[in-house]
């Protein structure tokens, strides 16, 4: 059995923890030790004593945390610091991202750990069921964060995006139509808003204009129609996903500077380096910016700002895999074909497609 460590989050207002009560308690019983990091769950709601109340130890410090475990368990990519405190053999078991983030790829790679991110383990039906509930809340402030940053004081055009009786609603284009697009589409009709998804799947925008019953307009392809409409456009929702690869720029700066002034893009796939050429990496203590005089949020862990709500429901889908890793170590991935695809580096090595596709060539821990 493992000793599984779970450092208390340091990126920037991260609030989120990596495991639940409940999450504890199932790998107590099963038989492992977990470490909790002091103060780590209590952004989200969970208290030190009552870790210790279903069998966690408490450490004082990240140091400590990583120096006893087999296995980390985080929530966002690891920060240099916590790179640092990595050790060959040792599991880590996050969201990584490392498409967009190349050099962080090489220097894991350095360490000799085992990296497996949540975000590309993929089930054979092409889900992904660890990145789905984070997709889901994304999606879903996204809608709420715009409407937000529409309102004047906030930097927008003073925009309600219902309406009201007498005064047409608001325009919002969704650019993708999987997880993130189809909740935040779900928000943005609840309020009133209307509501366009470009998709390039057909049998996605069937499925789309069915359970959305004709509330939502549906357009294949972007190119051309994208940039006929984005004029319109009072909130953009970027939603583009390549599992494990860097997002492909849908949106052009020039197209960007065709948009109304006081509109508002926020791009979700700003951690897989974004579709929207004028996005860039924010946090939430600094989370928009202005280019030709539209409002961009580019914050990259936009659920971090629910950590009650997306701490529990990370935990519910990365729990099984997480038992199986404690159990029996990188062979749990090699047994599962799911948690394999999960797996970007394993010592020493870049190991995922689309990562080695965004460094340009496989990297070895002695290099």
């Amino acid at each position: 059995m493992a000793k599984v460590g779970v450092p208390k989050e340091i990126k920037d207002n991260e609030y989120r923890v990596a495991i639940t009560l409940a999450g504890v308690k199932t790998l107590v019983d099963d038989g492992n030790t977990v470490y909790i990091e002091k103060n780590a769950g209590v952004g989200s709601g969970m208290t030190d004593e009552e870790y210790k109340s279903v069998g966690a130890k408490i450490l004082p410090d990240a140091a400590s945390i990583f120096s006893e475990s087999d296995m980390i368990m985080k929530v966002k990519e690891p920060q240099p610091q916590e790179v640092a405190m990595l050790k060959k053999g040792q599991l880590l078991y996050t969201y990584l991202h490392l498409a967009a983030a190349p050099k962080l790829a090489i220097d894991l790679a350095k360490t000799g750990a085992t990296c497996i991110a949540y975000e590309t383990v993929q089930t054979p039906n092409g889900a992904l069921p660890l990145l789905t509930p984070m997709s889901e809340i994304a999606g879903r402030l996204a809608t709420q964060i715009g409407a937000n940053y529409l309102e004047r004081p906030m930097g927008g055009r003073g925009v309600l995006l219902g309406g009201v009786p007498g005064v047409e609603p608001g325009e919002v284009i969704i650019i993708g139509g999987g997880v993130v697009g189809t909740n935040s589409a779900k928000i943005a009709i609840g309020l009133g808003a209307r509501v366009t998804i470009f998709d390039m799947s057909l049998d996605r925008l069937r499925y789309l204009d069915d359970v959305f019953g004709g509330q939502v307009r549906t357009v294949f392809s972007v190119g051309h129609y994208l940039e006929q409409l984005l004029p319109q456009a009072d909130l953009l929702i970027g939603a583009v996903l390549i599992p494990g690869k860097q997002a492909p720029r849908i949106v052009t700066r020039d197209m960007v500077s065709k948009m109304k002034k006081g509109s508002v893009i926020v791009d979700v796939s700003v951690d897989q380096g974004g579709c929207i050429e004028t996005i860039k990496p924010t946090t939430h203590s600094q989370p928009i910016y202005e280019v030709d005089g539209v409002v961009h949020y580019g914050v990259a862990n936009i659920p971090g700002a629910v950590p009650w709500t997306s701490t529990r429901a990370l935990t519910n889908a990365t729990m099984t895999y997480a038992v199986k890793l404690a159990r029996h170590g990188y062979k749990a991935a090699l047994d599962d074909p799911s948690l394999m695809k999960g797996v970007n580096i394993h010592e020493g090595e870049i190991v995922h497609a689309g990562v080695l596709e965004a460094v340009g060539a496989p990297v070895g821990s002695g290099k």
